[in-house]
């Protein structure tokens, strides 16, 4: 890898011509900074090696700046700085030359010198890759489809749900990236990312080319008392069958706090000339399967992969979390990719919900690589579960289950928007 070089990628129309190569999908005719809404120039990075085509680059990975929401000790997530890795793409003719492993090793050099961020963060096209460089799977996704006419339940919330108006806007809307911010921002749960308003202008970026034969995304709105307290994002696609209308309703996420969500859903349902609502970015305990009554009262669900969490500065992201119960266990670590991770931490949680972690040479309780604490940093993936399976080694018994025990979270992550 000594002739790859990584840095910020200064030619905007390389980067995107290197992005519309790996992806191959449509080459649209607008400007390069157009199609690169919301991906800041100093946030562009390629790899060069010399000789190669002068017209792309061999390698090219991007990141946005989120807020990571991390379960509280008192219930309410916090948010911490998160590096959003994205636009990651290899030049076909450059791959399994080193070039990933490269821009991936820089990537954590420029967050690990980057002073308050302590962590990196994807959704995975291809989830084999990560896992060797150190990304764990720290929370699933779920994508349920409902039938028009679903009756969601809730009589707990009932009351609260009716104190709540909703109302439809077109994405296009002037002030539209703003309320998404600002709602997205006050009422993220514990997994969520939240970006800053230019990731929203992205996410509201509409091309004529993105509307053929189709609507425009929509959002709606959940207010109460003159405020937005949850919205979703969808679009419908026209259909019939039999000469009856069996309309799509795609929704890409619900959210806000769970009497918005509901009503949010509860409409989304009750679209016409639609047969089936299509519901994505849903976590693994997210309540509209209890809402629907159970995964069989729908008409389907999928699970895939949601965040991959890379712990970039250990010591300094497990303090910025908080922990559920104290422990006293030493870790030995595996980390090649990012060596100043690599060795023996002592983790200490205390009855606060605070913890100390710092380089010992006690003998190690748990050996482990640094994707395994990444997927169990949410709360979500269970360490002890990890330990079962052969992905983490208990020297002392009963350690995996003390870890654990005090990274846990009451309820599993929710799903993070794509970014």
């Amino acid at each position: 890898m000594s002739d790859i070089r990584v840095g910020l990628a200064a030619d905007a129309d390389r980067y995107r011509a290197s992005d519309d190569l790996v992806w191959f999908q449509e080459v649209l005719p607008h400007p390069s900074e157009l199609m690169l809404t919301g991906l800041r120039p100093d946030q562009r990075f390629a790899a060069e090696i010399d000789g190669a085509d002068e017209a792309t680059y061999p390698g090219i990975y991007g990141v946005y700046p989120l807020r990571l929401a991390l379960a509280g000790g008192d219930g309410t997530p916090r948010q911490v700085p998160c590096a959003g890795l994205t636009w990651v793409g290899v030049h076909p003719d450059h791959r399994r030359r080193g070039v990933l492993s490269a821009m991936l090793r820089h990537h954590f050099e420029q967050v690990h010198a980057e002073p308050g961020t302590h962590v990196s963060a994807l959704h995975a096209s291809e989830p084999a890759i990560y896992g060797r460089h150190g990304y764990g799977l720290a929370s699933l996704e779920l994508e349920v489809k409902l039938s028009r006419g679903t009756t969601l339940t809730a009589p707990g919330l009932d009351e609260a749900a009716a104190e709540i108006t909703t109302r439809m806007v077109t994405i296009t809307e002037g002030d539209v990236p703003q309320r998404m911010l600002a709602c997205h921002r006050d009422t993220a749960e514990a997994g969520a990312v939240v970006g800053a308003l230019d990731y929203y202008e992205r996410i509201c970026l509409e091309l004529p080319e993105h509307v053929r034969g189709k609507e425009s995304w929509r959002v709606l709105f959940a207010r109460r008392d003159g405020r937005d307290v949850g919205f979703a994002m969808f679009r419908r696609e026209d259909k019939w069958e039999h000469a009856r209308p069996a309309g799509e309703l795609d929704v890409l996420a619900v959210f806000g706090e769970p009497a918005a969500r509901l009503t949010l859903l509860r409409r989304l349902v009750d679209f016409d000339l639609v047969g089936t609502v299509k519901v994505r970015t849903v976590g693994s305990e997210d309540p509209v399967l209890a809402w629907a009554g159970g995964p069989r009262s729908t008409a389907a669900v999928e699970t895939y992969d949601s965040l991959w969490v890379r712990l970039v500065d250990l010591p300094e992201a497990l303090m910025a979390r908080s922990w559920s119960a104290p422990c006293d266990v030493v870790v030995e670590v595996v980390d090649s990719a990012a060596p100043w991770n690599q060795g023996r931490w002592r983790i200490h949680a205390d009855d606060s919900g605070a913890a100390e972690v710092e380089r010992t040479d006690a003998d190690a309780d748990l050996q482990l690589g640094v994707q395994a604490l990444g997927a169990a940093y949410l709360g979500g993936s269970n360490l002890l579960g990890l330990a079962r399976a052969g992905l983490v080694t208990e020297a002392r018994a009963g350690a995996a289950r003390a870890l654990w025990q005090a990274l846990r979270a009451d309820v599993a992550p929710s799903a993070a928007i794509g970014f």
